[in-house]
């Protein structure tokens, strides 16, 4: 990762993914992974995508994947498991590996298993649930670091991938500095919008004075 991106993927971090959301709205761009929500309360996870696509196994069986050894610290594990919720494609293993190798966390349009074990290592996962059938002999992986959805949202490697309590949100690697400055001209906006109700102001016109209702408005 370029120290340019890398700086980036810091600068998201400092924001939640509803200003992201917001900053996209402005562009006109589709970002937000309906569906998909923190396995984990409280954690958190923004990073580069590592994108993993998989389908059904045929007669010949194929595997889920070691993928993990190939994805860098700081990524973000994104699994296109098609929405499945009848087998999983994550568990305990990938888990502790994962955190051990500083993956950042994982998205998955389906759902994972073992979940104590992730609930005490507090890792970012962010799916459409949890069940405990596991993905062997059921999918494999159809390709690496390609173009894949999530919840009809293009993940391609490298976009950038912003996770929270709220939920997962997807900014295209070439609209990322955009995004980034009008998410921050937004938060900035909020964070004054909240100084002036605490000083009294009436919700009205605080709302007024900062243009709250145009602020996710394409320009």
């Amino acid at each position: 990762m370029s120290e340019k991106a890398d700086v980036l993927v810091k600068r998201f971090m400092e924001l939640d993914t509803t200003c992201i959301s917001d900053a996209l709205d402005r562009l006109g761009i589709a970002g937000g992974c309906q569906g998909i929500l923190p396995q984990v309360p409280g954690t958190k996870a923004v990073g580069r995508a590592f994108t993993v696509r998989y389908r059904p196994c045929g007669v010949v069986k194929g595997t889920v994947g070691d993928f993990l050894d190939d994805v860098e610290p700081g990524q973000v594990v994104v699994l296109d498991n098609g929405g499945r919720t009848y087998c999983t494609v994550w568990g305990d293993i990938m888990t502790v590996y994962a955190a051990k190798r500083g993956i950042a966390g994982t998205v998955i349009d389906g759902v994972c298993r073992d979940l104590p074990r992730i609930l005490k290592s507090k890792y970012p996962i962010f799916t459409r649930g949890r069940l405990m059938v596991t993905g062997k002999d059921r999918v494999e992986v159809d390709g690496i670091n390609i173009s894949v959805s999530i919840s009809g949202i293009v993940v391609r490697p490298k976009d950038i991938v912003a996770c929270d309590d709220t939920g997962v949100i997807i900014v295209p690697q070439e609209k990322a500095e955009e995004v980034l400055k009008i998410a921050q001209e937004i938060d900035e906006a909020e964070r004054k919008i909240l100084k002036l109700l605490e000083k009294g102001m009436s919700l009205r016109e605080a709302r007024k004075q900062l243009d709250y209702h145009r602020l996710q408005s394409k320009r």
